[in-house]
């Protein structure tokens, strides 16, 4: 007999109960539940983004053919239509405070002695992606006269390279908009893309001792202070100290910056890059803006490996739950990823663990050694008492 329930429960073990009833609690999404808990809502909207449920129908039959199994998570098969029902009105929010919860416990399994950089700050990238949506079905999602979108903007901690932070816009939001709500710790590093280029954000965050590494606009007007030594063989063209000198760009950012030009050579082309940050080697900023791609590498993952292309839902409020449940579920796969002692690769563990999700088995042992063959259990053998 197996002494392990299901690897799905296993991971389910991973959210304390008590936590979620206090996030239920603040958030009042069961305030006109009629039987269906907001846990059981959970479960269903995290089986779509591990067992890849294309609808519904696939949520609520997947669960119901493995009900006997389902003893384990503490709910039974919801129905397609009460599911429904549930991501049409229940809060999205519950899931956006189940994210955070589950950042810092992730958090306290990264290793930091295993940094790629020296440097003690806090490094963050900062991007958006933009979600397709059909505008017959999705038509509050207006992002042109004959499309629909959203907007996921994401802060990507390069601690375990985690999803830090999330907002969800419509499709016709500008990055620049959210970047300028967003409040981060003095000493902290912020890479972004050209798409983020503010003067008055540039301001705000060298005053408050926030450091930025962006790429600079080419018809950007500005006056060399100073020229700075340049490192050998390091492909770093020129490092120099420069304020704006438009009267615009002045007012709104009066603080010396840096300018550093680099080759390069992969793809033959020069980059200048801009920052605030003047005590760091002008290779290592450079090493910083090449470690962005890491977040354009995240959405990718995102959208490869888990339900975030196509909907189960066509409100505002399911669309935004289901995309929640994708972003916890990669938290919950890069949780594992850290704790496993093998090494895997993010599709790898989404295909094997989405197989064995109601595997009776090991979680943790599982993931070590994948392919490890399970010992016989031992059966012991009944003496018979002769009677004779």
């Amino acid at each position: 007999m197996s002494q392990y329930c299901s690897m799905f429960s296993q991971i389910l073990q991973l959210f304390s109960r008590l936590e979620f009833q206090k996030m239920v609690n603040q958030t009042k999404s069961e305030r006109h539940a009629r039987g269906f808990s907001s846990w059981s809502q959970f479960v269903a909207m995290l089986f779509c983004q591990l067992g890849r449920a294309y609808s519904l129908r696939e949520i609520s039959g997947g669960l119901r053919s493995c009900e006997g199994k389902l003893k384990h998570l503490g709910i039974t098969a919801p129905s397609h239509s009460t599911l429904a029902y549930a991501n049409e009105h229940r809060p999205w929010e519950l899931y956006q405070l189940i994210f955070l919860g589950l950042y810092d416990r992730c958090r306290s399994q990264v290793n930091i002695g295993k940094r790629k950089f020296r440097f003690k700050n806090k490094l963050i990238s900062m991007d958006a992606s933009v979600i397709d949506l059909c505008l017959k079905m999705f038509d509050w999602a207006r992002f042109c006269r004959t499309k629909g979108a959203i907007k996921l903007h994401l802060l990507l901690d390069h601690d375990g390279y985690l999803p830090y932070f999330a907002v969800i816009t419509d499709g016709i939001t500008p990055e620049i908009e959210i970047a300028r709500q967003l409040h981060f710790d003095p000493g902290t590093i912020v890479v972004d893309d050209r798409g983020y280029n503010d003067y008055a954000l540039f301001g705000r965050w060298t005053s408050q001792s926030v450091y930025f590494v962006t790429r600079m606009l080419p018809n950007a007007s500005y006056e060399v202070v100073r020229e700075n030594k340049v490192p050998q063989n390091r492909n770093i063209l020129r490092d120099q100290i420069i304020q704006f000198a438009s009267k615009y760009a002045l007012e709104r950012c009066p603080h010396r910056l840096r300018r550093i030009e680099f080759h390069n050579s992969e793809k033959d082309e020069i980059l200048v890059f801009l920052t605030n940050h003047m005590t760091l080697g002008a290779s290592t900023v450079a090493a910083i803006y090449k470690d962005r791609w890491q977040i354009e590498l995240f959405f990718k993952a995102l959208k490869q490996n888990l339900k975030i292309k196509t909907f189960v839902g066509t409100s505002a409020n399911a669309v935004k739950i289901q995309i929640w449940a994708a972003l916890i579920a990669m938290l919950l796969l890069r949780f594992l990823q850290l704790r496993s002692q093998f090494n895997w690769s993010l599709s790898n563990l989404v295909a094997l663990l989405r197989m064995n999700l109601f595997t009776h088995r090991d979680l943790w042992a599982w993931l070590n050694k994948p392919f490890g063959v399970l010992p016989v259990s031992y059966q012991p053998e009944q003496l018979r008492l002769d009677m004779n």
